[in-house]
């Protein structure tokens, strides 16, 4: 079982830091060109997140582990690992985020004000960014996006929290949990070095807030939900954005 745990983890440490590095310089100069490219962008992308997925869910099928080992399960108050305060202040930080990413959500949806004013601030803050290329601009753009955010919120959930983290505490059993919580978000975050160093970091520190969520409440569908609703924000606003999906 060793074995495909580091298959996975090997797959993690080259394909996207590396080979995704490299595709994105490519996409770039295409998508100036002929904006169509950015689907086949997204296309590629969730190829390259389900092919890991399913190789997971096989060894769920045929037997190695199982999928309450990877996080597929019911939801319920875990505070033994992380201990009460950790705990009840990431369930904190959780309930506040949430709510506020289904505020704006529910806003940009009756309030064209709001729509604007969202889309604005993350104008603003894709002009700072290393990768607002791949952003979703046109209306098809962002149909697929919906998909792109569906295929993160649950592959990505999936292999750097439940898989991850499993195969971790399975192959370095001595760790201490918070050491195993820094490499697998570490990891998260190499996989986004497309994005440049800064979102690398801050990549990490959300990876590592999902993980923390995941642990305190020892179940991986609440944290694949809140990762497709914080990406699904990101096809809100733009100039072919008429409010509706």
């Amino acid at each position: 079982m060793e074995l495909y745990f580091w298959i996975v983890i090997a797959f993690l440490c080259t394909y996207e830091p590396i080979y995704g590095y490299f595709d994105y310089q490519k996409f770039k100069e295409k998508v100036r060109i002929h904006s169509g490219e950015r689907v086949k962008y997204y296309k590629k992308i969730m190829i390259g997140l389900w092919v890991p997925t399913l190789f997971i869910l096989g060894l769920v099928l045929f037997g190695p582990i199982t999928l309450q080992d990877i996080g597929i399960k019911g939801v319920s108050l875990h505070t033994e690992t992380l201990g009460k305060w950790v705990t009840y202040i990431t369930l904190g930080l959780f309930a506040v985020y949430t709510l506020a990413l289904i505020y704006y959500l529910i806003g940009s949806k009756v309030s064209v004000k709001m729509r604007n004013e969202i889309a604005k601030a993350k104008q603003a803050e894709l002009e700072k960014s290393k990768f607002n290329d791949i952003m979703p601009v046109s209306k098809h753009d962002k149909k697929v996006w919906t998909f792109v955010s569906w295929t993160a919120g649950i592959t990505e959930e999936i292999i750097y929290r439940g898989f991850l983290l499993f195969a971790l505490t399975q192959l370095f059993p001595d760790l201490s949990i918070w050491v195993i919580l820094i490499v697998s978000s570490v990891l998260f975050g190499l996989a986004h070095t497309y994005q440049g160093w800064n979102n690398v970091i801050r990549t990490s520190i959300m990876g590592l807030f999902l993980a923390l969520i995941y642990i305190s409440l020892d179940s991986l569908i609440p944290v694949i939900l809140f990762h497709f609703l914080a990406d699904y924000i990101g096809k809100i606003g733009g100039s072919n954005d008429e409010g509706s999906d």
